[in-house]
């Protein structure tokens, strides 16, 4: 490309380097453009004209109910000699061009506004691991359960599925506009990082069952009953940092776990047992203890002769929160990647809990489930990896600003 492409005017732009080399017009058109307040489509309107702001309080893409129908996880790597004056202006542009996306525009001097047009709720997470700390030489900042997690006994942890400098996890309902997005965000990143892994999942296809339904997983239980409520203090008393540095209060952390399932031997498996090992049956999600979908399963519960109806290994009974520290986030999505030359499937769930503190929240309830959960027959960990999520930005500023300074 010719030293006057458009890659570079946009960074003269974006990076303050040579702002004259783009017409003010254009910018202050821009410029308008971000500031103008998004609405959600008319009567009229594709379900896919739907759009979700970027700057906020918080990053979007963690509490957007109901979850997009696909989702694609990011790990990259800063290069050897990045440092705190390269991660500002990778973030910078970055921000920059999440803001975009979700809007239903292309990066500042793309030229290809049609695939970006419908975003379909699609939103840009960024997530900051141990390496990008040290990085920008903030490493005592890092949270120490961010920058290790507990090894669990039945963590069975590959390095192509772990760790990571930097998150960037899209979402949408439409795999068009986040195929375009996260191309485009891997392309101004690559000249300070490398791509260490990608994880692709997906949920029910938006409007394939009526609202509020909660989604199934690929063992065709509903996933998702015990998270609490969309915009309930609850919600926001687990997920969100509320005491801490400035840069922190109002973002999160993320624990992303790769969990392989052996569908083989579920499938072959009879439907009661499926049901009294996870404590809630598979057509409605209620417990085996009744009630509806929302009930809490009844630990105490037994049958006419007297037998407890629900095991104590039983995933529910394992994987309850018992404190209001412990509670989370649960955001499933499915991924399928088989099957392999064998025969085999090779599919699981991409595991993302969302949560103000993982030490006291994911890492308690793991242990549970690692000691002693009936469903470890049939899952298996095989990927990790811990972030921070920053707080969100406002207008004029990129996220994580506080850590890494203007």
């Amino acid at each position: 490309m010719s030293a006057g492409g458009p890659s570079l005017r946009r960074r003269a732009v974006l990076l303050g380097a040579a702002a004259a080399a783009v017409g003010g017009g254009t910018v202050t058109a821009l410029a308008a453009r971000d500031a103008e307040p998004e609405a959600g489509p008319s009567a009229a309107a594709p379900m896919g004209a739907e759009g979700i702001g970027f700057h906020g309080v918080h990053q979007p893409g963690i509490d957007t109910l109901p979850a997009q129908a696909h989702a694609v996880f990011l790990g990259l790597d800063l290069r050897p000699g990045t440092g705190p004056a390269d991660v500002r202006r990778l973030m910078r542009l970055l921000s920059d061009d999440a803001a975009r996306l979700m809007s239903g525009r292309p990066p500042l001097a793309a030229e290809d506004p049609e695939l970006p047009a419908l975003p379909s709720r699609l939103t840009v997470t960024f997530g900051f691991g141990p390496g990008l700390f040290d990085a920008v030489g903030r490493g005592g900042d890092c949270p120490a359960v961010v920058r290790e997690l507990p090894t669990f006994p039945t963590d069975r942890l590959e390095p192509r599925w772990s760790g990571g400098d930097l998150l960037l996890q899209v979402c949408s309902d439409d795999p068009v506009p986040l195929s375009y997005a996260v191309r485009r965000l891997v392309r101004d990143a690559r000249s300070v990082t490398s791509v260490r892994w990608m994880q692709r999942g997906f949920n029910p296809a938006r409007g394939s069952e009526p609202a509020g339904t909660t989604p199934r997983n690929l063992f065709g239980q509903r996933d998702g009953t015990a998270n609490p409520a969309a915009g309930s203090p609850e919600l926001a008393e687990a997920v969100w940092v509320r005491d801490g540095p400035s840069w922190l209060v109002g973002g999160s952390m993320l624990v992303l776990r790769r969990i392989r399932m052996d569908l083989d031997t579920w499938d072959d498996f009879g439907r009661v047992g499926k049901e009294m090992a996870v404590a809630r049956r598979l057509d409605t999600g209620a417990p085996v203890t009744g009630g509806g979908e929302f009930d809490e399963v009844d630990p105490l519960a037994v049958d006419g002769r007297g037998m407890p109806v629900v095991a104590a290994s039983a995933h529910v009974a394992r994987a309850k929160a018992r404190t209001p520290a412990e509670r989370m986030l649960r955001r499933g999505y499915s991924y399928d990647d088989g099957p392999t030359a064998d025969g085999k499937p090779d599919a699981g769930q991409l595991f993302a809990a969302y949560q103000a503190d993982a030490a006291t929240a994911f890492v308690p309830v793991q242990a549970r489930l690692a000691e002693s959960d009936v469903m470890n027959l049939w899952v298996t960990h095989v990927g990790s990896a811990a972030f921070v999520i920053p707080a969100g930005c406002v207008e004029g500023e990129f996220v994580g600003q506080g850590l890494l300074g203007a």
